[in-house]
């Protein structure tokens, strides 16, 4: 089964949708580095996602050496995200962000990255959720001040959620 590693922001927007426990019913597991669980996770739902199945991976030292020249190279980087690139690129891993400076540098060292819209896609193909949820979970997420998606990739969801 494939591994998705994901970021804060995805794992955030999930949550803001009320989709967070349904992603774990796609075919796919999904990982965090123990450093992003730790920092950012673990007194905010960390357990409850544990239970639901999220993994945390601890990262070696090849892992963690790699992270730390990724934080150099882009000091944009949070800790946490250069730890999660770091394990998706090590373990052929794929990456969940919606932050735009990691999906870049993933971009750049050829680790495949997707953000929460992909996720919604997978949530509809595989038919989780029907169309009232799909669409009133997105328009939540859409609504909150601090939503950064694209708002013609929402309103062609919307569409394409709500016809089927």
């Amino acid at each position: 089964m494939p591994v998705l590693v994901s970021d804060t922001s995805v794992l955030i927007d999930l949550e803001r949708g009320s989709f967070l426990e349904h992603v774990f019913r796609l075919p796919f597991e999904f990982a965090v580095p123990d450093l992003l669980y730790e920092y950012e996770l673990k007194d905010h739902g960390g357990p409850m996602l544990i239970d639901m199945g999220l993994r945390v991976e601890e990262l070696d030292g090849v892992e963690v050496a790699l992270a730390l020249a990724y934080r150099r190279e882009r000091r944009s980087l949070s800790l946490p995200d250069s730890f999660a690139l770091a394990l998706s690129r090590t373990r052929s891993w794929m990456l969940l962000s919606g932050d735009r400076s990691l999906r870049a540098l993933a971009d750049e060292k050829m680790v495949e990255c997707h953000g929460v819209l992909w996720l919604l896609d997978q949530l509809h193909e595989h038919r989780i959720l029907d169309a009232k949820a799909m669409t009133g979970g997105l328009q939540r997420i859409a609504e909150h001040p601090r939503c950064r998606l694209p708002q013609k990739e929402i309103q062609d969801r919307l569409r394409k959620y709500s016809s089927s």
